[in-house]
């Protein structure tokens, strides 16, 4: 805690001095910071500080919102970014994560490629209650499953490390998802790629059940698992969310802010030939 005599000599301070200083911090610390004093407080809701904090692009973000969105001061819009709003006609949201202020986007199921998804024999586009997004698909029958979202590193927030995720359900009729494992993978430019597989089902509560069945099907798994590339990946499990949807990790990426690389992220089941349906894809 500083003390009285510290506090005067901060408050001697030209207010673009303070800000200056406060734009090494955290919004975080900024907003405990203007509890200083009178002269803290100024400068921490000053629309100088906040832009600082705003992703250097943010004008260019905020045109393309779907609802514009109404704020008095840079401090209120940095507040109202922390809710993922839609942009670009729906097809995508943007949001500033709480934690560390940094750029995050969903991609629409109307945004991915998947594979058959304009054919209404094998996939069915449909309205999502509790989505963020108007609309979903829902996999009707396949045995070629592919689906990938796109996204420039120069959207991205720079220096940074993300997480590319699936956001998924499945439907009362799901089958065949689990017969072999899907192959997920996270590639930048052609420099990285992450790679790994999952196993498209929902975990059991009943952990007697699970286990009575990982024993029965051991060996099935374990004949299914080696016609599955994965080396050097990892093997993951759909987490549930809950908010009623299921996420798959794909995998991590740096972005470096310097290089301008376009980032592929992908879910396919191709080596099983077999058929499957009742996957619900929400959003990327």
């Amino acid at each position: 805690m500083a003390d009285e005599s510290e506090i005067m000599k901060l408050d001697l301070l030209p207010e673009d001095c303070i800000v200056q200083l406060l734009s090494f911090t955290s919004p975080y610390d900024v907003c405990h910071a203007s509890l200083v004093s009178t002269m803290v407080r100024d400068a921490a809701i000053s629309d100088l500080l906040w832009e600082k904090f705003l992703p250097s692009d943010y004008r260019q973000i905020i045109s393309r919102l779907v609802l514009p969105i109404n704020f008095a001061s840079k401090k209120e819009l940095f507040l109202k970014l922390f809710s993922p709003l839609l942009i670009d006609g729906g097809r995508k949201t943007f949001s500033i994560d709480r934690i560390s202020s940094k750029k995050c986007y969903m991609l629409s199921a109307r945004e991915l490629s998947i594979a058959w998804s304009t054919n209404p024999l094998y996939w069915c586009w449909k309205p999502l209650l509790h989505s963020r997004f108007p609309e979903g698909v829902e996999l009707i029958m396949v045995c070629w499953l592919e689906i990938k979202g796109k996204i420039n590193t120069r959207m991205l927030s720079p220096r940074t490390t993300y997480g590319a995720y699936l956001i998924v359900n499945l439907a009362g009729r799901a089958f065949g998802l689990d017969s072999l494992p899907s192959e997920i993978s996270v590639k930048v430019g052609g420099d990285h790629e992450s790679k790994g597989i999952v196993l498209i089902r929902r975990n059991y509560t009943n952990s007697r059940k699970q286990e009575l069945e990982r024993v029965l099907m051991r060996h099935r798994a374990e004949t299914l698992r080696s016609r599955v590339d994965n080396r050097g990946g990892t093997e993951r499990a759909l987490s549930d969310r809950g908010d009623g949807w299921l996420e798959i990790e794909l995998g991590e990426f740096y972005s470096d802010g310097v290089n301008d690389k376009e980032v592929t992220m992908c879910l396919r089941e191709v080596k099983g030939e077999h058929l499957k349906g009742g996957l619900i894809v929400e959003e990327g």
